[in-house]
């Protein structure tokens, strides 16, 4: 059996805090499931303004009261408080600020009407790199990202061509990029990642990207969640870019949509998360 791994689990959804999309009990369950595997697995989620402080114990960490770096050219600034997922030892560090994530709403991707918000992509562009930006903070290297949906899927992208090698914090790390839903949200506009310091690989073409591509060239690892009755990985992989990169592609089958297996969930991850950092 291979050893124990330091996990950086990087999620928009854990339950209680946000609940939103089919993957926040995935992303409540799993991290604890790897913790009691073994590995020292810590978890990443945007601090909304909705989640109380007071009620799930938040609390300051003063190394994480500046973390500095650089987005869309400028030199930006976030800060993160600690606290676990309840009636677990699992750490999640919550992420600030004032601008991206204290007005959202508990709908978090819509507006109170309904409509996706124009600014998604630039707000979780902006979470990758904060989440990359901890790691000096922390003082711990990972030996794994996880990345959870379309929202952490520039954490690859921004990882392999901005920091990779840059010091002893970025060092060795893989990332794995766990899919859980094709829907609109994937779609991005190519100008808007450009703007964005994206590093689009040149055999992606048109305006409209989907944002799975983009991250296929630079992940380590992609493992695809199918629910029963909803196989994206069918259309994922007849995609050039998953043809492309379909040695990294994992695809794990949900086989009863109300009782989820979230012991075979565990193992797949844990089984691509070895075999990424293996290589």
């Amino acid at each position: 059996m291979p050893k124990p791994k330091k996990i950086y689990f990087s999620t928009t959804e854990i339950v209680p805090f946000a609940n939103v999309s089919n993957f926040a009990s995935f992303s409540t369950v799993v991290p604890a499931m790897l913790q009691e595997l073994g590995h020292d697995i810590r978890t990443i989620i945007p601090k909304y303004g909705f989640i109380s402080e007071r009620k799930y114990i938040l609390r300051e960490v003063i190394r994480l009261r500046e973390i500095p770096f650089n987005f869309r050219g400028e030199e930006e600034s976030a800060s993160a408080k600690s606290a676990f997922i309840p009636k677990t030892r699992v750490q999640v560090y919550f992420l600030e600020s004032e601008k991206w994530f204290q007005p959202l709403t508990n709908l978090l991707y819509k507006s109170k009407n309904g409509r996706i918000l124009m600014d998604n992509v630039e707000r979780y562009a902006y979470f990758s790199k904060a989440v990359i930006s901890t790691l000096p903070h922390l003082f711990w290297v990972p030996d794994i990202f996880v990345c959870n949906g379309w929202q952490s899927a520039l954490i690859p992208n921004y990882y392999k061509n901005e920091y990779e090698g840059i010091s002893n914090f970025y060092k060795k790390i893989k990332t794995v990029l766990v899919v859980h839903d094709q829907d609109e949200y994937s779609l991005v506009d190519r100008a808007e990642l450009v703007k964005m310091g994206i590093e689009i690989d040149p055999k992606i073409k048109g305006s409209k990207l989907n944002i799975y591509d983009v991250a296929s060239y630079s992940a380590d690892a992609i493992l695809v969640m199918n629910r029963p009755g909803e196989k994206i990985s069918t259309n994922l992989l007849k995609r050039s870019a998953f043809k492309d990169n379909k040695d990294k592609i994992t695809v794990f089958d949900q086989e009863d949509a109300e009782d989820i297996d979230f012991n075979a969930m565990t193992e797949s991850l844990e089984e691509v998360i070895f075999d990424a950092t293996s290589k």
